[in-house]
C-alpha cells in the first residue's frame, strides 16, 4: 500500500534497514529531476531507492501559547543547535505493547536512552508483580533464547529490582513524567518517538531573545516538535549517494520483499568497515562518498578512487585544548608520532587543595600567590599577594575552633622569604589563586612529557614538526595537554602506492566506501604517517565523555567553614596589560563535565565567563621592574641557584581578575545548588 514519504520515514524502525521503495506518484513526474544537497537527482515514476539510513534534518515547531491543549497558532522551523533548556510533556497517547515501545522509542546504554513508562493495570511475572501506576525504567534490549527481552528496572522503598519483559506482553502504557531538562538536540537523537509529535516547554533561553529569534519574544507556551528527516539512500543506476527530505511530497511503496537488494550499490561507512572481522582485512575499496578537507589524506579520499584498507587497530592519541581567553578553543588529538618539541608554561590554581593535586615527587612546585587570603586561625597562615611558596605535602593539624581543638587538613607549604624559608600550613579548603613559576628551559618530546609529569599540562610548541607541510599546533600560543585517549582507526593506502600507508579515525570521518572484488598482495608498508587532527566542540566532549565513562570524578576539595566571617582581601593597584596570552580554567572542574546533561550546559556557560576575565601575560621588564619578588637574595641551601638564575623569565597572572573569577564561580555555585549551603550549615553544626 502506498503511503506518502513523510508518513513512511516515521514509521519506519531503523533496525529493518536497508529497504527498497518505489516511487508511486507525487510532484515529480517522469523525467523530473530536483537538486538536494548540490547533487541533481532525477525521481521518475516507477524509479527504485534502497534507502540505507536517515536522521533527522531540522525541526518544524508549532507555537501553542499557553498549554500543550491550546490552540497551534504558528509554525516555525528550529535548526537542531537552538539554543535553550526544555523538559519534556509527557506523551498522552499509550503504548499497547512493549514491542511498541521499543519499536517507537529510543532505548540506549545512557541516561538519555532510559524512557520511563507505568500501566494502568499490574503486571504479573514469574517472581515478581508489577503494581499498577509503578514506574518502570527502560534499560536495555537483549535476546534471551531466541527471544528479545526488555531489561527494566523499578524501585521500591529506595531498592532497585531488576527483571525482564518480553516484547510481546500487552497493556496500557503510558510515559512518565520527566523532571530532567534537556537541549533541542538532546530531545531529538533521543525523545521524538516515531510516528509521533513531541510536545516541550522551554525553561530557559541560553541567550537573550534579539530579532533573529523565531520565537516570540518572553515566550512561555509550549511547542509540538515534528522532525523532518534527511533520507540517504542510493538509486541502482547511480555510484553516488543521494539524499532527499523527508517532506518532498511523493507516494512511495516498500517493495523489499519483492526485488533482489544485491544488485544496488551497497555503500559501507567507516563504522560498519570497522566490525568487520581481522581476517577480512586487507580489503579494496572504491570511495563513493569522500570526506571534505584539504589536509592529507583526506584530499587524496575522493569519489572514485581506489584505496587499499589494510587492517583496523587501536592507537593512543593526546587530547590538547588550545589555551586562550575566550570560548572559542581549538580541539586537537595529537598523535605519538610528532615530531615537534614543546616547552613547559606556567598552569593557574584556583585553591589549596589544586596545588595538592599538582604536586610531584620529582620536581618541587613553586607557585606565587595572586590573590590574598585572611586565615580564620592563629595556627595557618595568612596570604597576601605575591607571596612565594614551594609546595611539600598534604598532612593533618590542629586548630582551635571556639575554644576547642579540631583537626582538620592541611597543605604544607614552605614560605620563600628574603633570606631564609618559613615552613607554612595552608588550609585545604582555602580558595586562593597562584600561578606556577617554571624554572624548567628544556624541550621536550610529546613522549617525554607523557612520561614525566601528570596531565593536565600546559606546553608550547618550541619547535615545528617539520616532517608535516604545516603545523596546526606551532600556531598556538599554548596548549594543554588534557589526557591520553584511545580510538579506532584503520589503515589505509593508495590503491597504486599500497607502501604509503595513513591512519584514519573511524568515528569522525564522514565518509563511504564500496568493497571491491579485487584481491591485495600484503606489502611491508613504510612507516605508518600520521596526522594532528583538529575536532569539533561536540567531538571534543564525546570523547571525553567516552574515555571517562568508567572513571570516577577527583574528589572535591574541603569546604571552608561557614561560620567564619570574610575578612577584606589585600588587593595590588591596577596595571595595564600590554600582552595577554592565556590561562587555563583547571581540568579537576572539567572532568566532571557532561555533554547530555543541562549542568553540561551551565558549567559550560561558567567557564566562558571565567575565561573572558582571565589573562595573564609574560614581561620580564614588569616582573623585574614591578613586583620585585625576586631580585633579594636566598640563603638556605643550594636552592639559590633555582632562585637566583637572571635568566628566567616568570609569568604571573592579575589578583584582580583572579577576584573577579572567584566571584563569578562562586555566584554560579550558588546559582547552580553545586555546593548547597545547608550542607554546609549542616557540618558547621555537627563541628560544634
Amino acid at each position: 500500500m502506498a503511503s506518502n514519504l513523510t508518513k513512511f520515514i516515521h514509521s519506519l524502525d531503523p533496525r529493518t534497514l536497508p529497504r527498497v521503495l518505489q516511487i508511486q506518484s507525487g510532484i515529480y513526474f517522469q523525467g523530473s529531476v530536483y537538486e538536494m544537497f548540490g547533487n541533481e537527482c532525477c525521481l521518475p515514476t516507477g524509479e527504485l531507492i534502497k534507502v540505507t539510513g536517515f536522521k533527522i534534518n531540522k525541526i518544524i515547531a508549532s507555537i501553542c501559547e499557553s498549554n500543550e491543549d491550546s490552540q497551534c497558532s504558528a509554525r516555525i522551523e528550529l535548526p537542531l543547535n537552538f539554543p535553550g533548556l526544555c523538559k519534556i510533556v509527557a506523551d498522552k497517547t499509550p503504548y499497547l505493547s512493549i514491542e511498541e515501545i521499543t519499536r517507537k522509542v529510543s532505548i540506549g546504554p545512557t541516561r538519555l536512552g532510559h524512557p520511563c513508562f507505568y500501566c494502568n493495570e499490574d503486571i504479573k511475572l514469574a517472581n515478581f508483580t508489577i503494581k499498577q501506576g509503578e514506574q518502570i525504567m527502560f534499560n536495555s534490549m537483549e535476546e534471551v533464547n531466541g527471544t528479545l527481552t526488555v531489561n527494566c528496572g523499578v524501585v521500591r522503598d529506595n531498592q532497585s529490582h531488576s527483571f525482564t519483559l518480553p516484547l510481546s506482553q500487552e497493556g496500557e502504557f503510558y510515559e512518565c513524567e520527566d523532571d530532567h531538562i534537556y537541549t533541542l538536540k538532546e530531545i531529538v537523537e533521543w525523545k521524538i518517538p516515531k510516528s509521533r509529535n513531541r510536545i516541550v516547554k522551554f525553561t530557559n533561553m541560553l541567550h537573550t531573545w534579539d530579532s533573529s529569534n523565531p520565537l516570540p519574544e518572553n515566550f512561555d507556551g509550549c511547542l509540538i516538535l515534528a522532525p523532518i528527516y534527511e533520507v540517504q539512500g542510493v538509486m541502482k543506476f547511480r555510484r553516488d549517494i543521494v539524499h532527499i527530505l523527508s517532506d518532498l511530497d511523493i507516494e512511495v511503496i516498500d517493495v523489499t520483499d519483492s526485488y533482489d537488494i544485491s544488485c544496488f550499490l551497497h555503500p559501507l561507512s567507516m563504522e560498519d568497515v570497522f566490525e568487520r572481522t581481522s581476517k577480512e582485512f586487507p580489503m579494496v575499496a572504491e570511495v563513493i562518498e569522500g570526506p571534505t578537507g584539504r589536509q592529507q589524506p583526506y584530499n587524496l579520499l575522493c569519489p572514485g578512487k581506489e584505496i587499499v584498507i589494510h587492517k583496523k587497530y587501536q592507537a593512543k592519541r593526546i587530547l590538547a585544548s588550545e589555551i586562550r581567553s575566550d570560548s572559542h578553543k581549538r580541539h586537537f588529538l595529537i598523535p605519538a608520532s610528532y615530531k615537534g618539541k614543546f616547552k613547559r608554561r606556567p598552569r593557574e590554581f584556583l585553591t589549596a587543595y589544586d596545588l595538592e593535586i599538582a604536586r610531584s615527587d620529582k620536581e618541587q612546585l613553586h607557585v606565587v600567590a595572586t590573590k590574598a587570603f585572611d586565615s580564620p586561625h592563629a595556627e595557618l597562615f595568612s596570604v597576601s599577594v605575591g607571596d612565594q611558596f614551594l609546595v611539600q605535602q598534604r598532612q593533618t593539624g590542629e586548630v582551635i575552633y571556639q575554644g576547642r581543638k579540631k583537626v582538620i587538613d592541611v597543605l604544607a607549604c614552605e614560605q620563600i622569604l628574603s633570606e631564609a624559608y618559613k615552613e607554612v600550613l595552608l588550609p585545604m579548603y582555602m580558595e586562593g589563586g597562584f600561578v606556577e613559576v617554571i624554572h624548567d628551559k628544556r624541550q621536550y618530546q610529546l613522549s617525554e612529557l607523557c612520561k614525566e609529569f601528570r596531565l593536565p599540562f600546559n606546553v608550547k610548541v618550541s619547535v615545528r614538526d617539520l616532517s608535516i607541510e604545516e603545523d596546526v599546533l606551532a600556531a598556538m600560543p599554548g596548549l594543554q595537554l588534557e589526557e591520553e585517549i584511545t580510538d579506532s582507526y584503520l589503515l589505509i593506502s593508495s590503491a597504486g602506492d599500497p607502501a604509503d600507508s595513513w591512519e584514519i579515525p573511524v568515528y569522525r570521518l564522514n565518509m563511504s566506501v564500496q568493497l571491491l572484488s579485487k584481491s591485495v598482495d600484503e606489502t611491508v608498508s613504510s612507516p605508518t604517517r600520521t596526522i594532528v587532527e583538529e575536532i569539533s566542540e561536540e567531538q571534543y566532549y564525546m570523547v571525553r565523555r567516552f574515555e571517562n565513562q568508567v572513571l570516577l570524578p577527583p574528589p572535591r576539595p574541603p569546604k571552608k567553614p561557614t561560620t567564619l566571617e570574610s575578612k577584606p582581601l589585600l588587593t595590588l593597584p591596577e596595571r595595564s596589560v600590554s600582552d595577554a596570552p592565556h590561562a587555563v580554567k583547571n581540568l579537576y572542574v572539567d572532568t566532571t563535565k557532561k555533554v547530555c546533561s543541562d549542568q553540561a550546559t551551565a558549567v559550560s556557560e561558567l567557564q566562558v565567563s571565567c575565561q573572558n576575565d582571565l589573562v595573564h601575560w609574560e614581561n620580564e621588564d614588569y616582573v623585574t621592574g614591578t613586583a620585585t619578588l625576586l631580585d633579594t637574595s636566598v640563603i638556605k641551601g643550594p636552592r639559590n641557584n633555582m632562585l637566583l638564575e637572571e635568566n628566567h623569565s616568570y609569568e604571573y597572572a592579575d589578583e584582580n581578575v583572579i577576584e573577579n573569577i572567584r566571584k563569578k564561580f562562586q555566584e554560579s555555585t550558588v546559582h547552580n545548588k553545586m555546593y548547597p549551603l545547608k550542607k554546609k550549615r549542616e557540618e558547621t553544626s555537627k563541628m560544634e
